[in-house]
């Protein structure tokens, strides 16, 4: 896929990255580390997920921070070097990095929120440093997917004139199960794992700035404040037909490790 020319409407939009919970559902990875820096090949999913905006032109990240925090810090505070060859003078301490590096030209902002801080209170926290800005991008630190961010946006601005002040992605999973289809006691057909009608939120989510003010300064989560949201007849869904994965337990991580060593269709870039 080619790489898109990002635009000044697209460099100012921050993307908000939920990344403080302590992944408990994860035990066998996040007991020693926060759930963003659990590895998908050679790198955190956080990365993944930040890759996946990059190269729709969004380069300007807010991470709200609780959990084991100190450890993204410094997985991006040492990113350079770590990827880089380097020489190393011992007496400064300075590491001359070989033709540049391969850094990622973005701009990451860290904001502690506090260890058990729910997600719409990371939010408002994290909030500041939004400051005037029109509208913001908001997802978890845990999933990933081969969407079109550009088409997600074009379809917020949409609604947005309509009235709506943020936009969820919908993602319908497949059953995890066959289903067996039945009338009057008689099998009529056999569907193997096939779609679900409903959708989840799968996060890749757009807020304008007046939705802010449905983040009170409750310390609730998310998933409690979105249908306040619904209820005034404000949120909107982008139904995203692709794929998605959440990392949510150890079959997650094995799947999405699986896939990444074969075919990751969230790689668009």
């Amino acid at each position: 896929m080619v790489q898109e020319r990002p635009s000044s409407e697209k460099q100012k939009i921050k993307v908000v990255i939920l990344c403080g919970g302590f992944g408990t559902r994860l035990k066998e990875q996040t007991e020693f580390i926060p759930k963003p820096m659990v590895r998908v090949g050679d790198q955190p999913i956080l990365w993944h997920i930040m890759k996946i905006y990059d190269h729709f032109g969004f380069k300007e990240f807010v991470l709200p921070l609780g959990y084991k925090g100190e450890m993204i810090k410094d997985f991006f505070v040492n990113y350079n070097w770590k990827q880089a060859d380097f020489t190393l003078d011992i007496r400064k301490g300075t590491p001359l990095i070989h033709d540049g590096g391969r850094c990622e030209d973005w701009t990451v902002h860290f904001v502690e929120t506090g260890l058990n801080t729910k997600t719409a209170l990371r939010v408002k926290l994290a909030s500041r440093l939004l400051k005037d800005d029109e509208r913001f991008m908001l997802t978890y630190g845990d999933g990933v997917a081969d969407i079109d961010i550009g088409k997600l946006l074009e379809f917020h601005k949409k609604k947005a004139k309509e009235g709506a002040v943020a936009t969820i992605s919908g993602f319908a999973p497949t059953h995890r199960f066959g289903i067996v289809e039945h009338k009057d006691g008689l099998v009529v057909e056999f569907k193997e794992k096939p779609r679900m009608i409903d959708r989840v939120n799968c996060g890749f989510m757009v807020f304008e700035r007046a939705a802010l003010e449905y983040f009170d300064g409750e310390d609730i989560m998310l998933e409690e404040l979105l249908p306040r949201i619904a209820a005034d007849g404000k949120l909107a869904l982008y139904a995203h037909e692709g794929e998605w994965h959440a990392m949510d337990t150890q079959r997650d991580y094995e799947e999405l490790n699986r896939l990444w060593n074969e075919e990751p269709d969230w790689k668009v870039w």
